[in-house]
């Protein structure tokens, strides 16, 4: 059976080795054919579909009013090359079309009696072959929700997160909002991270100018020393090349939270700055969000507030390089619920 192919109300639903390959209708979560398709179906003549159908209603194992429909059906004029004519036919729905099937002694119609006995009921009706694609999508989109809150938790133990405690409960809080996943499923709405599109590009020059005037700020306040934002390198500049990066002319970081979390998470691993990389890292990241104005929720607040954000930074400093794919995960899902 082929995936539900739906144009002009019809489908492709059943095609053995050996043919036919049928287009039949869907309507009202059943499937309709004539007689002369049914035949076609089981390779017999119309006829002895005739004579089953009328015994199937005779004997009352279906009755007639319920399982047959009088339908349009357009059709190629006979007469005139191009132009089509419609014409009432009688289909006969899905249960009428087993039934006959039961009764027919052929070869197609024992290949579609073993097929029909095992999946067609269920997955036409039930609507699990339709659905069977975003089914899985939800089930694997869970699990990695789940992955993540067990990440959040197994570095909540971390000896450098001590007395972050809170924050790391509030980040397990805020995060398992996207739980929603499963309504918005329901919904046919399944999406996890929403792909914004950022305007503001986050240059090498301006962010040497930001990182400056903050040094600035905490050498007065004595919190921080000369070493604070000198560059180890050109590490920096490979960063910000790296968010932007294309490949085929596409980005391959589309959305603007998928820069911003690769922003905050590629300043503390890579450590470009001789010193206070993590504090430049969430300075630029909140910079990076308010210039594309995403940094407040509706309500006014902060998408992620100081201490998530400390939280975040203390998360990604102690994390493996393979846990990568989970923070930006979480990182992306925060900045969207």
């Amino acid at each position: 059976m082929k995936q539900a192919e739906f144009q002009k109300g019809e489908i492709v639903i059943y095609k053995s080795k050996e043919g036919p390959k049928l287009d039949v209708r869907l309507e009202e979560e059943t499937i309709w054919l004539t007689q002369a398709q049914i035949a076609l179906l089981f390779g017999t003549q119309r006829p002895a579909i005739t004579k089953h159908l009328k015994n199937i209603f005779t004997t009352g194992e279906l009755n007639e009013k319920v399982v047959s429909s009088i339908l349009e059906q357009t059709t190629s004029h006979g007469a005139i090359k191009g132009k089509t004519q419609t014409k009432k036919v009688k289909f006969y729905n899905l249960d009428a079309i087993i039934s006959v099937g039961y009764r027919v002694n052929s070869k197609r119609a024992t290949q579609f009696r073993i097929w029909a006995t095992k999946t067609l009921k269920d997955h036409l009706v039930k609507g699990y072959t339709i659905n069977e694609e975003r089914l899985l999508q939800a089930r694997n989109q869970l699990q990695e929700l789940q992955g993540a809150i067990s990440f959040l938790q197994e570095k909540s133990k971390h000896k450098l997160l001590v007395g972050q405690e809170q924050e790391i409960l509030n980040l397990l809080a805020n995060y398992s909002k996207t739980l929603t996943l499963l309504e918005q499923y329901d919904k046919e709405k399944l999406s996890l991270v929403k792909k914004t599109k950022g305007k503001f590009v986050l240059k090498y020059e301006n962010s040497i100018k930001v990182i400056q005037e903050i040094k600035k700020e905490l050498i007065a306040k004595r919190e921080a020393s000369d070493l604070f934002g000198q560059e180890n390198g050109e590490k920096f500049q490979g960063i910000l090349g790296n968010i932007y990066q294309t490949f085929g002319k596409n980005e391959l970081y589309l959305s603007l939270e998928e820069k911003a979390a690769h922003l905050l998470y590629f300043i503390i691993k890579d450590h470009p700055f001789v010193d206070g990389n993590k504090r430049i890292a969430s300075f630029l990241f909140i910079y990076f969000l308010d210039k594309n104005d995403f940094l407040y929720r509706k309500t006014g607040e902060k998408k992620i507030n100081d201490n998530a954000l400390t939280a975040l930074a203390l998360l990604i400093a102690v994390s493996n390089p393979k846990e990568k794919d989970k923070l930006i995960k979480i990182i992306t899902n925060l900045l969207v619920i």
